[in-house]
């Protein structure tokens, strides 16, 4: 009898550590694919490369920049899931099956909340679901109806807030380069002059700040 406690004992364990393992293995896809962080990296992408910096700040920094800001705008829903989920798991309170039930239910409450209607229509129409009328009905959609839909939305709102810093530098490299051409300084790149005003018009602005509360108010 004792042997056999024994072998249930380290079975438990060995599913848990397995169990453990996948969740490790499936944190990167699930930051990437059911937080802030596709819209957080993208629109930090796009001001690179709108004021014309190929390096700096490295993906090192950008990504970190983006992680960060994600644990602060998912803090609710991190906090929810360790309260409804893990915590009864750890004390044994629930099983597995249980556990994951409940921790998948504050991460569609986000998604649910953030995606557009018309992604939600398109996904819906190609698994042959019945459309949700509002963001309710959506969290009971299927992770493999809504993930796809908060994606696409995510991938929507991010290009659109590249396209909106894009516009005040571009308008400088239109000014820069109009002023070149007007003094007959055709050979001279109209990158090279403009760089300085970009930074200057960055900094005098707050840019950093005034981007991470655009971007953080945006979840709120």
């Amino acid at each position: 009898m004792d042997a056999l406690i024994n072998v249930n004992g380290e079975n438990v364990q060995t599913l848990q550590i397995l169990f453990l393992t996948t969740m490790v293995t499936l944190l990167p896809s699930i930051v990437v694919m059911m937080t802030s962080f596709t819209r957080y990296i993208i629109s930090f992408s796009f001001l690179r490369s709108a004021m014309g910096l190929q390096q700096n700040p490295p993906n090192m920094v950008l990504v970190g920049m983006a992680l960060f800001l994600t644990l602060f705008t998912m803090a609710p829903v991190i906090s929810q899931i360790q309260t409804t989920a893990y915590e009864p798991y750890v004390e044994e309170e629930i099983t597995q099956d249980e556990f994951f039930d409940r921790a998948v239910i504050p991460l569609k409450e986000f998604m649910a909340k953030h995606t557009e209607q018309s992604a939600l229509d398109l996904f819906c129409s190609m698994a042959g679901e019945q459309t949700p009328e509002d963001a309710q009905q959506a969290e009971d959609l299927p992770l493999s109806i809504l993930v796809p839909s908060f994606m696409t939305t995510e991938l929507k709102r991010a290009f659109l807030i590249g396209f909106y810093l894009y516009i005040p530098f571009l308008l400088i490299d239109v000014v820069v380069a109009s002023a070149l051409m007007s003094m007959g300084m055709i050979m001279l790149p109209p990158s090279m002059i403009s760089m300085p005003f970009k930074l200057l018009l960055f900094i005098t602005l707050d840019g950093w700040q005034l981007l991470f509360s655009t971007l953080v108010q945006g979840f709120r």
